[in-house]
């Protein structure tokens, strides 16, 4: 019998074929990236296996597993603890996983990797197919591979199919995902050879053709899949247009691909296609296009699509024939199951902060901002079970830390009342998310989160109550916890001593709309609260000069999302003063003073500071003695941000 949401979104979950084998939906599990759960040698570890069993379970008609390397000597490996396919001793553990997607009903695919340019991370250089220089420093220095090379090449990701095969898995892919080896010799920007493999698209596309012609010949009855860049993002530095990036599908096709991926973007790309900067759907002209010339090739699609809704109408109107998803499933693994059962208003929504991408790029196992669970599965103490003993908590404070912290707890089977000042959830959230340039829906769909399963599951919750000492002896021995999560605040006093710090205003009262400020401001404090504000007064026609002390903007900023905050400075002509601080407001402005001692007058109606930031430490001291469990979490402990209050707050709540 179909699930009510299965009868709304009845495109999306119909049933499909890829190959010879059928698929219970039209959603593919794309392996967006590796998670560094693993052994520096290439092996899975129970880490990896717990988390592998949550994805074989999100209900996708096809899962692909993470990308394997296929070279013993590494030089396709983009990072430390990725899986590795080139002997037979790895084939036990991949036997697993395939065992997991089979036994949720899903056809496996495992995905082989290699990184190319982004490759040889245990190595002193990487391979490529020219001697192009890296644009990012912590990339290898290249090597040119030679023709021998290139057959070698072939025959490792060949004979990893096989092995892929063998381990039960039902077909195989080959990615060029953001600028690897495959896109390494598609791309004029990095292939800059003279010979077969390089000048003509057609002489760039051979290395792709024998490439897919070796996998096909060593499993022909085994589907394979390719990704492709439906747009590279390189053209100005000689990469592929997005017509030669649509001619080399057409080659892939001619070849006989049973389905095509359209991704887009490289790491080097100067512009964003899947942060949260981009608005959904925005890339879904690129996979219409594909379907529109490949009429007869499956063709899987969801850069920057989170949504099932939309990707449900996408398969009615035939811009793609499966929903590739990956992010969208980490920050919520039940997001295809609440689309069935028609909870689509109870998911976690990928908020496309990409700290998963953050902590790749630093070789840390990848987490996500939403899903406090992610990279955890194997561990009990992260796991929601019901309560040994059933409390009365408190929570102060209903931002991310304190709404996280309640729901869980809640799940565990506590009473849970929240205590919040202001009139509604959200805290200090709310007033970044309103000022966000990027995708202010995407951060007040946390709030909305959280007020739907606040509401679902009886979180009582208190606004307009404002927890101090006084407060608490009044309902002292009504709760047995109480967590802090009352945040952080901007510290004024660090100002006292500048003259005129009485005109001072505070970033987080123009966030909440509580100060509304002139024509001209001055802002104090180029982290990410005063980036933010600055981006969007700005655009609504005020004029702000930031002035930062440090040497650099954004210093508290995600680093996958810092190059965004400096392009929108430069783009919205921002005036940024850096290395200088401020040391005297007027009614007529603000004067500062550089590293070289140069104070300079800037007129202003406002002056603003953004920070530094303090953690709300009063309510610990004042409660210490008042309460049999104290906690804390979020901002108030240390002022941070919303991935670490989200954590936070989950942890409590899976241990109070």
């Amino acid at each position: 019998m179909s699930r009510p949401g299965e009868l709304k979104l009845k495109h999306l979950f119909q049933p499909g074929q890829i190959g010879k084998f059928k698929t219970k939906n039209l959603v593919k599990y794309g392996a967006c990236c590796v998670s560094n759960y693993n052994t520096r040698d290439g092996f899975i570890t129970p880490r990896e296996l717990a988390r592998t069993r949550i994805i074989a379970g999100t209900g996708c008609g096809i899962i692909t597993n993470q990308g394997a390397y296929p070279d013993p000597l590494g030089e396709g490996k983009s990072y430390f603890r990725q899986i590795a396919l080139f002997d037979d001793k790895f084939i036990p553990q991949f036997e697993t996983i395939a065992g997991y997607i089979h036994d949720n009903g899903g056809v496996a695919i495992q995905q082989i990797l290699h990184a190319g340019r982004y490759g040889g991370i245990d190595l002193g250089y990487c391979i490529q197919p020219s001697v192009v220089p890296q644009t990012l420093p912590h990339f290898r220095p290249p090597r040119a591979v030679t023709k021998e090379q290139i057959k070698a090449i072939v025959a490792q990701h060949a004979e990893a199919a096989k092995r892929a095969i063998r381990a039960g898995f039902d077909g195989t892919e080959v990615t060029s995902f953001m600028g690897y080896l495959l896109a390494n010799f598609n791309s004029g920007f990095t292939n800059q050879r003279t010979d077969e493999y390089g000048g003509s698209i057609a002489n760039r596309g051979r290395f792709m053709r024998e490439l897919i012609d070796g996998i096909k010949q060593a499993t022909p009855e085994h589907p394979l899949v390719i990704r492709l860049n439906g747009a590279e993002l390189m053209d100005r530095w000689g990469g592929n247009t997005e017509d030669d990036c649509f001619e080399l599908m057409q080659q892939a096709v001619d070849c006989g691909v049973d389905m095509i991926s359209v991704t887009v973007g490289w790491q080097e790309a100067p512009e964003s296609s899947i942060g949260r900067d981009v608005a959904p759907g925005h890339w879904n002209y690129l996979s219409a296009k594909a379907k529109k010339l490949f009429p007869n090739t499956l063709i899987t699609f969801g850069n920057r699509l989170p949504d099932p809704v939309m990707a449900d109408q996408c398969i009615k109107d035939g811009v793609f024939d499966f929903w590739e998803v990956c992010r969208p499933l980490l920050a919520d693994p039940e997001l295809i199951h609440k689309a069935a059962d028609d909870r689509l208003n109870e998911v976690r929504r990928c908020i496309g902060s990409l700290n998963c991408l953050s902590r790749l790029f630093r070789d840390l196992p990848y987490t996500c901002t939403m899903n406090p669970t992610l990279g955890h599965e194997v561990e009990p103490e992260y796991q929601v079970t019901p309560a040994a003993v059933k409390k009365k908590i408190m929570v102060i404070g209903a931002g991310p830390a304190g709404m996280e912290a309640a729901i869980t707890a809640r799940k565990r089977g506590h009473d849970v009342t929240v205590f919040e000042k202001s009139d509604r959830i959200g805290g200090n959230l709310l007033a970044y998310a309103g000022a966000d340039l990027a995708r202010p829906d995407d951060l007040f769909s946390v709030i909305r989160h959280y007020e739907v399963m606040a509401a679902k599951l009886g979180v009582e919750m208190k606004f307009n109550t404002e927890a101090n000492a006084k407060f608490m002896r009044s309902i002292l021995h009504q709760y047995d916890v109480c967590l802090v999560a009352a945040g952080a605040r901007t510290d004024m006093k660090f100002y006292r001593n500048i003259e005129g710090a009485e005109l001072l205003v505070d970033a987080l009262d123009i966030g909440h709309g509580r100060v509304k400020p002139g024509s001209r401001i001055v802002m104090i404090g180029a982290g990410k609260i005063g980036l933010t504000l600055a981006e969007s007064l700005t655009k609504a026609g005020h004029q702000v000069v930031l002035v930062e002390e440090e040497k650099r903007i954004a210093g508290d900023v995600m680093p996958s999302f810092k190059w965004r905050h400096s392009a929108w400075v430069e783009e919205l002509e921002i005036r940024t003063l850096t290395s200088t601080h401020l040391v005297k407001v007027t009614a007529e402005g603000a004067t500062v003073k550089n590293a070289k001692g140069e104070e300079t007058f800037l007129p202003a109606d406002t002056v603003v500071v953004s920070g530094p930031r303090l953690a709300n430490h009063d309510l610990f001291n004042e409660f210490q003695w008042m309460i049999d469990e104290l906690h804390g979490a979020g901002d108030a402990v240390i002022a941070r941000g919303i991935d670490a209050a989200i954590h936070e707050g989950y942890r409590m709540g899976v241990r109070i």
